[in-house]
């Protein structure tokens, strides 16, 4: 299917492995040109680069580094037209509330939320003065989490990042994005568990696998492409050109977060 996007600049961030390096390659198949963001590690990008394709180091946290990635972007391909925000991290560690530290509390809120600001900030400064028949393709995609719908114990940072992306930050930008382009749109994805490098070890243990699925009908963890799929679909403005201010979830039809075992209610199954 043609989704409209040949030639369109997508600047993806956290691009180095898992939903992001699965998106870009997405992108890249549909004809997009693709500046592929990383923080640490672009060992995985390396030979995703070629003419159409590039990949820039950046610390989403400091402000200049942000700025920075744009200039970068736009030297080389012109105007970033469509954004993916993705980049983010989640501590492995449990820890409630009243034991978590305020350093890691902060390092999260930072690293998750914090510099999405910047990066939606940037983009849209730049949609600003960006010539009419570029705005046409103007759309920004965040990526949320069911954390951020349900909660998650023992990670009500993580939980919190992400809640304030989907809700707070999506439904805002999506009314302030037409007032710089007038068919500019805001939309946000909601994965539940996914194969990638950050989840892999926490599903090996079998009660986190089980919670997992316990409430998903489905009753499988998703592949990094059941998410890339979505995020290029909603992109399109030639097929999702009405869609706006959306928080799709993407979770095999997960009803909320298991709280007790059967063990826990005094139950043998």
């Amino acid at each position: 299917m043609d989704l409209g996007l040949e030639g369109v600049h997508v600047l993806i961030t956290g691009a180095s492995g898992g939903i992001g390096l699965e998106t870009a390659e997405l992108f890249y198949d549909q004809g997009a040109i693709v500046t592929a963001h990383y923080n640490s590690n672009g060992k995985a990008l390396e030979s995703f680069v070629d003419s159409r394709s590039q990949a820039i180091k950046a610390d989403l946290t400091k402000e200049q580094e942000v700025i920075d990635l744009f200039n970068n972007a736009t030297y080389t391909y012109g105007p970033v037209q469509i954004l993916v925000i993705n980049h983010a991290i989640s501590v492995v560690e449990d820890a409630n509330i009243w034991e978590m530290s305020y350093d890691r509390w902060k390092h999260t809120i930072d690293t998750n939320l914090n510099s999405s600001f910047l990066v939606a900030r940037e983009y849209l400064k730049r949609l600003q003065v960006m010539s009419p028949d570029l705005k046409e393709e103007a759309s920004i995609i965040l990526i949320g989490s069911t954390a951020g719908k349900y909660g998650e114990a023992g990670h009500a940072d993580y939980a919190a990042s992400k809640s304030a992306m989907m809700y707070g930050l999506t439904m805002s930008l999506k009314n302030e994005i037409v007032k710089i382009a007038s068919r500019g749109r805001v939309n946000c994805i909601a994965p539940g568990w996914v194969k990638t490098p950050m989840a892999t070890d926490s599903l090996k243990n079998p009660r986190v696998a089980y919670a997992a699925l316990a409430t998903t009908p489905l009753k499988k963890i998703a592949e990094p492409s059941d998410i890339a799929n979505q995020i290029v679909l909603l992109s399109s403005n030639k097929i999702s050109g009405h869609v706006t201010g959306q928080v799709l979830m993407v979770e095999g039809g997960m009803e909320g977060r298991l709280l007790n075992t059967p063990e826990d209610v005094g139950l043998k199954l």
